[in-house]
């Protein structure tokens, strides 16, 4: 069961320099203990008609990772790890790699055979011990529990609770650069479900804080066709998700078959009277292509796996017209090339 971080809030100002530190009176380590890299504090970019777009490539290593394992390799330092590990699909493994260097912390990290050779040789510049294994990240996870040094740390998806304080950042700065307000609608590429389940936590921290009321922005899950627990299981009124079998998508984010959090996604969706949408894979990189072409932003594939859900939400009228709309882009598409 994941672990969750809960605080006595006290009423705060945003302060200090544009990164996520800003909010570190809703974060469990003061900066000065910190293990940072200038993550967060991400552009908010026009796409028309309503549409803004929530830039993560713009993190250190590329990607909304950046801000997760900020969190978790300074409270795994504080807490007395001596060394990390972590399954990963891609970007969460760069991001650890380059935190571990920061923190002088060694990092070893399993991914898919398959995945593309930027993310392996982005964890080997930073010191990383790299371990290729066949399938997927599930079974990177499986094979670093029968392998992983025993002295490691594992800071996988919610295996601990400050990835998730990390993420839920990306929704206080929504709340000041919308200067005060939330959107109506945030579409979020989802694999693991770290984003959506830290924002989700954020919005009820805002309300406890008085800076918002009941309402919630709706939330989008966004998932390929051919790896989609939260979209099965939200349209088959589950309770949880279940693994999803032979999962295949080339956006390598989203190829998470068995998500921890994939419950607290359900309740997250349901709650905010979101939805969760599966793209087709044809779809994803047109979709991510048109969005760069027509923003000028570095556009991943998860990124355009929410683009074109976005398109077809507002196609059949579930996204209005007026409504302000968030869609995410989790990282750089440089790394997939």
């Amino acid at each position: 069961m994941p672990l969750r971080v809960e605080y006595d809030l006290r009423p705060f100002r945003p302060s200090g320099p544009p990164t996520l530190w800003r909010y570190a009176a809703v974060l469990p380590i003061e900066p000065r203990h910190a293990v940072s890299l200038a993550e967060g504090f991400t552009p908010l970019l026009p796409a028309g008609d309503g549409i803004l777009i929530k830039d993560e490539a713009r993190n250190p290593t590329g990607s909304f990772k950046a801000r997760g394992m900020s969190l978790a390799v300074s409270m795994a330092r504080a807490l007395g790890a001596k060394a990390l590990l972590a399954p990963s699909a891609g970007n969460a493994a760069g991001a650890l790699a380059a935190y571990g260097a920061a923190a002088a912390l060694p990092v070893t990290v399993a991914m898919p055979e398959d995945t593309p050779r930027a993310f392996v040789e982005e964890c080997r510049q930073y010191g990383a011990q790299v371990h290729l294994v066949p399938g997927s990240i599930a079974d990177a996870g499986k094979w670093l529990k029968a392998n992983g040094p025993r002295d490691a740390f594992d800071v996988s998806t919610l295996k601990e609770p400050y990835r998730v304080e990390g993420k839920k950042t990306m929704a206080y700065e929504l709340h000041e650069q919308l200067d005060g307000k939330l959107p109506d609608v945030i579409v979020y590429p989802t694999g693991g479900g770290t984003g959506l389940v830290g924002m989700w936590k954020a919005f009820d921290e805002m309300e406890r804080l008085g800076w918002i009321g009941k309402q919630r922005p709706r939330l989008v899950s966004v998932q390929a066709e051919g790896c989609a627990p939260v979209v099965k299981g939200f349209e088959e009124n589950a309770a949880k998700t279940e693994p999803w079998p032979a999962p295949a998508t080339e956006a390598y984010g989203l190829r998470v078959p068995s998500p921890i959090g994939g419950f607290i996604c359900l309740t997250a969706l349901r709650e905010t009277h979101g939805t969760a949408i599966a793209v087709a894979e044809r779809e994803i990189v047109p979709a991510a292509q048109e969005l760069s072409r027509k923003t000028g932003v570095d556009v991943c594939p998860e990124g355009g796996a929410a683009w074109a859900a976005t398109c077809r939400l507002r196609a059949n009228g579930w996204i209005r017209s007026g409504e302000t709309v968030v869609v995410f882009n989790t990282g750089t598409g440089l790394k997939y090339r």
